[in-house]
């Protein structure tokens, strides 16, 4: 995981993955590599193809994920 960290954003990284997510509680902060944020709450999903991006959840509730990645080239 250390060599998909961002050096100057420790808090931002890229895999090679193909990421499905699906929020099951709580809400949690996508944010994007133009530094946009978005919410996501309960029901909500996201696919990501090894973008660049960071986690945050925002509140003092817990949040709670379901998370499928899968192995991906770049081309």
């Amino acid at each position: 995981m250390l060599e998909a960290v961002d050096a100057a954003f420790p808090h931002m990284h890229a895999t090679d993955t193909v990421d499905f997510v699906v929020v099951l509680s709580g809400r949690l902060c996508l944010e994007v590599d133009d530094g946009k944020e978005v919410e996501l709450s309960p029901g909500d999903s996201v696919i990501q193809n090894g973008t660049r991006h960071a986690w945050h959840n925002r509140s003092s509730v817990p949040c709670q994920i379901v998370s499928a990645t899968i192995g991906a080239r770049r081309t």
